[in-house]
């Protein structure tokens, strides 16, 4: 029965009124209000202080006037704590100083329905789209990833503090004896006419408010509005003083540290250590084995991650042996091998027909993650139920993991998610959460479970490696008739669907079905240029080497092998890059305009030789960029770059600075994994163990940077990750103005090396 249902007349036997229903469980006299509003086969779970209403799933207000807005994202850096608030701060005409957030708590009525369809669509892709979304809420899939924080919750957000605003002006509109409609909200307080009273004030008497039947009105665009402020970030301060709590920082009474050591990839099996060694460390306290991996606890990290070199383990490796010549090996037979049609446009096959074509063949290696955070989980076990603290992208299945693991369930287990130090797709992983939950009830006592560095690049799930035979028909005067590009990669919707669901039915049975193709893994082919005919297929590649989400995912090297191949198109055809590009952009005004304003901005020269100039383009998640490079060969053979330049349009802009510092990290994670941040493997480690080994830009290497923001009326686009894919494909094309040279594989090194 829904609350609003519950009669008004008299108390309850227990004493409970509606305006008394306790949430949760909580301590404290909380109420909870507007539930007519969301759906009602999902209980509410936020806990309220004393003074605190709880308005559904999303807002509390506080007696003081507080607002505090629930967010079911992982707070990475990206600014989701200031995007989302702010959205429900201006709907609801909150004053921002009073805004205040903190991390939802599991429940379906947050899952992120658009990010399951990018991350699942391999389990659940052929399913209706009721079905999927459906298929979300069942298994809680609450997931931050694939740039769809504001694009999956404005409108919830939105609706929420649209609601709580109207119940509040009831309130107030009751007590005045006037009409609600002629009252506004205009920071934190009720106005109407000369009468106005704070949020605070009003709280707990619009608990006994109803909303009105029907869509509820949104706020007039005249009214002052905080969408396309750019106000300041609300978890900046505590990170600047220190006080923000990320994994690192729990401290528990009673508790240990741990470091872990896993065995090579494939099929590895511990089968000795020197635990007499490990004993002679000073501070440690106990040596625990499991088939996979063994850890070594202490009074201090140092102390526990020093025993780990001690006790020397050595695995056995029963799968065959990776290295970099295996994975080469294997994306060149996948490619030479069947694959499967992706998608296509028209009749390639006759536009090919008896055709001169121009033909090429790219690479991109496997890239790290590189968070500066390393993994970390606490975990503490007792009277028979886990609690964990973990930075985490997916809490609802690592919080399933964790559970699995110990054999227990999932009501037994709580997961407290803390703020990351980045993550670009990491903590989408949970395997930290199951080996702090077993090492936590085998000690009993609460321990934090740290990854040293060379463990967290050792045992990344990788960005895939993949390969691309790029084939295209000129057209007679200018732009492509034909175009072909077969990708040879692992399957690593498949792989990520099958980690991250495995206590799902409904993806297990998906896992049995005959494997063709994977979306995942060729996201981001498709060309954004007008071309007749076309056709995209992927190559399933068996690798050995365990893949998972990065940042922007294919497009990372699908926006190269397309951008680079258009630029070796426009030389072939004798026309300028730009304009080549634009010719085939008349139905992409938006990307277009990007193209045009970043050359614009750039001083483009027409990349002529020795000019050092390249361009690049791309569109995903409903946003578009162009970007400019300069860039040069230095004396030691290594590419520099001097300038980069771009255009956004991600449609409506929330906070434009939030919008500008992830363009401007996005650059500069896109020329990390250009010049860096890949590996290779031998005898099946990968070969980069830290940050000096990635050939990450330092201060010294950072170029210029110029960002144009093109304001638009559109929808929000994802912005996240949408700096990333075209950064590599805009240097190698500027190494190629400089030099001559045409760099085909990423890392971008000239092929002798």
């Amino acid at each position: 029965m829904a609350l609003d249902a519950v009669s008004r007349a008299a108390p309850s036997a227990t004493g409970l009124t509606r305006r008394r229903l306790l949430v949760g469980g909580a301590a404290g006299v909380g109420l909870v209000v507007g539930w007519a509003l969301w759906p009602r086969d999902h209980a509410v779970n936020l806990t309220a202080a004393e003074g605190e209403t709880i308005f559904g799933p999303w807002i509390k207000i506080g007696a003081d006037g507080q607002v505090t807005v629930a967010i079911p994202q992982a707070e990475l850096g990206q600014g989701v704590f200031t995007a989302l608030p702010q959205i429900v701060a201006d709907e609801l005409g909150a004053d921002w100083r009073t805004v205040a957030v903190e991390p939802a708590p599991i429940n379906p009525l947050y899952a992120n329905r658009l990010a399951a369809s990018v991350l699942f669509e391999d389990a659940v892709g052929d399913l209706p789209e009721r079905v999927r979304s459906r298929h979300a809420e069942a298994q809680t899939l609450m997931l931050t990833a694939a740039s769809t924080s504001v694009r999956a919750f404005e409108g919830e957000l939105r609706r929420a503090g649209a609601a709580a605003r109207i119940l509040l002006c009831k309130a107030a509109a009751r007590r005045w004896d006037v009409d609600w409609h002629g009252c506004v909200t205009v920071d934190g307080f009720v106005v109407a006419g000369a009468q106005r009273e704070r949020f605070g004030a009003l709280a707990a008497d619009a608990a006994d408010e109803r909303l009105p039947s029907g869509d509820l009105p949104l706020r007039a665009g005249e009214e002052k509005r905080l969408t396309g402020e750019s106000l300041p970030r609300l978890d900046a301060p505590a990170k600047v003083d220190g006080s923000a709590n990320f994994a690192g920082d729990i401290r528990l009474p009673g508790m240990v540290f741990a470091a872990i050591r896993q065995g090579p990839i494939g099929d590895s099996r511990l089968v000795r250590v020197d635990r007499a060694a490990a004993d002679r460390v000073r501070g440690v306290s106990a040596v625990v084995e499991n088939p996979n991996w063994v850890a070594a606890v202490g009074e201090t990290w140092w102390a526990a991650n020093v025993a780990l070199d001690a006790l020397a383990p050595r695995f056995e490796t029963r799968s065959p042996r990776v290295d970099s010549a295996s994975v080469d090996a294997a994306l060149d037979a996948a490619l030479d091998g069947e694959g499967t049609r992706m998608a296509r446009v028209g009749d390639l096959a006759a536009t090919f027909k008896d055709a001169q074509v121009v033909t090429a063949d790219y690479r991109a290696g496997a890239a790290l993650h590189a968070a500066i955070e390393p993994t970390t989980a606490t975990a503490a076990w007792r009277d028979g139920r886990l609690t964990l603290w973990m930075p985490t992208q997916a809490p609802a299945l690592a919080r399933a993991a964790a559970a699995r693991s110990l054999g227990i369930g999932e009501e037994r287990v709580v997961l407290h998610p803390t703020i990351a130090g980045g993550s670009f797709g990491a903590n989408l992983e949970h395997q930290v959460a199951e080996q702090a939950a077993l090492l936590a009830r085998h000690l009993e006592k609460p321990v934090q479970l740290t990854w040293s560095r060379s463990e967290t690049c050792l045992h990344d799930r990788y960005r895939p490696p993949a390969a691309a035979r790029m084939t295209a028909r000129l057209a007679k005067g200018g732009g492509v008739a034909g175009w072909l590009c077969k990708i040879a990669a692992p399957v690593v919707g498949h792989e990520l669907s099958a980690r991250l669901l495995a206590g799902d039915p409904t993806a297990r049975a998906a896992m049995l079905l005959p494997q063709g193709g994977d979306a995942l893994a060729v996201e981001g082919a498709m060309p954004a240029y007008a071309i007749p005919a076309l056709a995209i297929d992927h190559h399933p590649a068996e690798i050995g080497v365990p893949v998972g989400y990065w940042r922007s995912g294919a497009h990372s090297y699908t926006a190269f092998f397309n951008e680079c191949f258009i630029d070796e198109l426009a030389h072939v055809a004798g026309i300028e890059a730009h304009s080549f590009r634009i010719a085939m952009l008349g139905g992409n005004p938006r990307l277009a305009r990007c193209l045009s304003t970043v050359a614009t901005l750039g001083g483009w020269q027409g990349g002529i030789p020795g000019s050092g100039q390249g361009l690049a383009c791309h569109q995903m998640r409903g946003s578009f960029i162009a970007v400019m490079a300069e860039a040069r060969m230095g004396a030691d053979q290594r590419v520099k770059v001097d300038r980069l330049v771009a255009a956004v349009d991600c449609g409506r802009q929330i906070n434009p600075d939030l919008v500008l510092q992830q363009i401007e990290g996005g650059l500069m994670f896109g020329m990390a994994a250009a010049l860096g941040a890949t590996t290779g493997f031998t005898d099946n480690l990968a070969d980069v163990r830290g940050f000096g080994a990635m050939n990450l830009p330092r201060l010294a290497d950072t170029p210029e940077v110029s960002v144009e923001l093109i304001r638009s009326d559109a929808d929000p686009g994802g912005v996240s990750e949408l700096a990333v894919p075209p950064v590599a494909p805009a240097i190698a094309n500027a190494v190629m103005a400089a030099t001559g040279v045409r760099l085909r594989r990423l890392t971008l090194l000239p092929e002798e090396e």
